[in-house]
């Protein structure tokens, strides 16, 4: 799948909105993907949602989207219920974008146990550079280049010793916070792939209360980056 054209139907992008996520993270996921190449058909799914979030649903899905907002373990009492129709729609070659709340989730401890490895809190990892669950702006290194970008209690993400990066859903890590940790990357899982990031790349400037301020501007590369990533066969 490459770029949109006309002629093309459009892929299908279902994000979670609900009780274990916000209104705005919501908003701030669906803005960023209309804002890629991939002109996606984007809709919401949820509980009090037209589309609820069944296998039914996601059978026609590109995408599924857990963002960010509220924390892991109330979340995920709100979302169990779904783990294994989740886990079956990526296993069978579905792509699931996790961010900040929606990378923890991917994780195993609680989760939906789709990374070959677990999700941690970044603040309580060695020589984290933030270290309090408020607001803030953090330097990751992404790909090659250094910027910041709108970060609160996001997830870093370890991978198991004996993952094997040479098999065919190869983990590609995307980004890595200054303490050497992982801040996304994307990973296969069965037929299908997942992406995660720590800090948040859909953030826009209603994210930053004042004085907060991004010294690099405001610029969705990044996310548009793992979204290209995992969609990508």
């Amino acid at each position: 799948m490459g770029r949109h054209t006309r002629s093309e139907p459009q892929p299908l992008a279902l994000i979670y909105r609900g009780p274990a996520t916000t209104d705005a993270c919501a908003a701030a996921a669906a803005a960023l993907l209309r804002g890629t190449r991939w002109g996606f058909d984007v809709h919401y799914v949820g509980p009090h949602e037209r589309v609820p979030l069944e296998a039914q649903s996601l059978q026609s899905a590109a995408l599924y989207v857990q963002p960010g907002g509220g924390e892991l373990e109330p979340a995920y009492r709100h979302l169990h219920i779904h783990t294994d129709t989740i886990r079956t729609y990526i296993r069978g070659g579905g792509r699931y974008l996790g961010i900040c709340l929606g990378g923890y989730l991917a994780g195993a401890t609680p989760g939906f146990d789709l990374l070959p490895g677990d999700a941690d809190r970044y603040i309580d990892s060695p020589q984290a550079t933030v270290t309090h669950p408020h607001d803030a702006v953090i330097a990751v290194r992404w790909r090659t280049s250094v910027r910041h970008l709108y970060f609160q209690d996001g997830p870093y993400f370890w991978l198991h010793r004996h993952h094997d990066r040479h098999r065919d859903d190869a983990t590609t890590v995307l980004a890595h916070y200054p303490n050497g940790t992982i801040a996304a990357l994307v990973t296969g899982h069965g037929h299908g792939r997942v992406a995660v990031v720590g800090p948040h790349p859909e953030a826009d400037a209603s994210w930053y209360p004042p004085p907060l301020l991004n010294p690099d501007g405001l610029g969705f590369d990044f996310g548009h980056d793992l979204i290209d990533t995992v969609m990508t066969p």
